[in-house]
């Protein structure tokens, strides 16, 4: 018990010395040793990269887990040590609340077919943003996490020891000026032996005692000048270490970009895929024919203020020179003709496979000519391969000059 109460004191009154060193320092009233341009330029880019590594992460998270209630209880599973508990994606709960609507609402009903439709690729769309999560955590958030909890916290620790290890040897500089100058001022004594010859043998002895404090000041220079050389050593090979750390996140980098692009990649294609299931032309909803029975036929007109809108089929108008076919939204490739001008060159973006004979089938890379002709959806271009032709989605095409 004696002991430790010892260490402690002692420790507290090293404590308080650097304290009070490190305060002179920046009042100017002691010296310091300056470290080395290239080794201030290590510390500065150091401390760079943990501040943005710390906001890169703490962003990051934010981007895969917005909820910040989710966010503090995911850290505290991951401090416990214990298993975070599987989370439901925005997606899936949709799907699951379309997937319930659909049962109320009938899955037979032109709704609940399309609710069930709906909630299949939200389902998709949710699972494939869990995988862009896991994955992104993986190869990005746990090496940024690992640099900062590990290698960081290892050159933090260095540098505080480099720091100690540069206030003693201040310390000791200063110890060893003192001395210098008490026996200078000793020495200086000695011209008065004649006239007073007691005050020389005192002064005789204050000489030889202060060149033995000057013997020791230099000799407990060279010791903590040898401590401070070494820890600068370790210190500086740990803040060149930095550029390992900016080449193995620029890895994680690239596999993060790479999982973002996989995963909306994935979102873009389950959409169009949803979009070519409900229906590839426009106006050709409509509403429910079941509810349309001969005794509204016959029924007394009601004020237009009382029911809602019903949507009707419109009406596409014959075009001259057009086959009739086209204008119906039905293509005969037999039937059409490339106009005079206005083709183009376009790339193909994706596979695209032919629903039926009116549609050509598009392979990704493949250039084809596309034009348009009056009546037809926008959505929708006129493709041309060699001897075979047929519709083709605009959103598959990069169209060129």
């Amino acid at each position: 018990m004696e002991f430790n109460v010892k260490k402690l004191a002692s420790d507290a009154g090293v404590f308080f010395s650097r304290a009070m060193q490190f305060t002179e320092e920046k009042l100017g009233q002691a010296e310091k040793t300056e470290l080395d341009a290239h080794f201030e330029n290590l510390l500065a880019r150091a401390d760079c990269t943990k501040n943005w590594t710390e906001k890169i992460l703490r962003q990051t998270e934010v981007l895969l887990q917005p909820n910040p209630s989710a966010r503090v209880e995911e850290f505290l599973y991951e401090k416990l040590d214990r298993k975070v508990p599987s989370r439901v994606t925005n997606g899936e709960l949709l799907a699951q609340y379309m997937t319930e609507a659909a049962n109320d609402f009938g899955p037979g009903t032109p709704y609940g077919k399309t609710l069930i439709k709906v909630g299949e690729t939200q389902r998709r769309l949710g699972a494939a943003e869990r995988e862009f999560i896991r994955s992104a955590s993986i190869s990005f958030l746990t090496p940024l996490r690992n640099f900062l909890e590990g290698d960081w916290r290892t050159i933090s620790k260095e540098r505080r020891i480099l720091q100690n290890r540069r206030l003693d040897l201040d310390a000791c500089k200063a110890r060893l000026k003192k001395a210098k100058a008490a026996e200078a001022k000793a020495a200086a004594v000695p011209d008065f032996q004649e006239t007073r010859p007691r005050n020389y043998v005192l002064s005789a002895s204050a000489s030889a005692l202060w060149s033995d404090e000057v013997e020791k000041a230099e000799h407990e220079l060279r010791l903590t000048q040898t401590e401070f050389d070494r820890q600068a050593e370790v210190t500086r090979l740990l803040l060149e270490g930095i550029s390992s750390t900016h080449v193995n996140h620029l890895r994680c980098l690239h596999e993060f970009v790479e999982s973002q692009t996989n995963y909306y990649a994935q979102c873009y294609q389950f959409m169009l895929d949803l979009q070519k299931q409900l229906g590839r032309f426009s106006g050709t909803f409509v509403g429910n024919a079941e509810s349309a029975s001969p005794a509204a036929a016959t029924s007394p007109p009601v004020a237009a203020a009382t029911l809602p809108a019903v949507p009707t089929i419109p009406v596409v108008p014959t075009i001259v020179g057009v086959p009739s076919t086209v204008a119906e939204g039905v293509l005969n490739p037999n039937e059409v003709k490339p106009p005079a001008s206005g083709t183009r060159r376009a790339r193909v973006l994706y596979d695209y496979e032919a629903a039926d004979s009116t549609e050509l089938a598009l392979l990704a890379d493949e250039m084809i000519t596309v034009y348009s002709l009056p009546g037809m959806d926008p959505d929708w271009l006129i493709g041309e391969r060699g001897n075979q032709k047929g519709k083709v989605p605009v959103t598959y095409l990069e169209l060129l000059s």
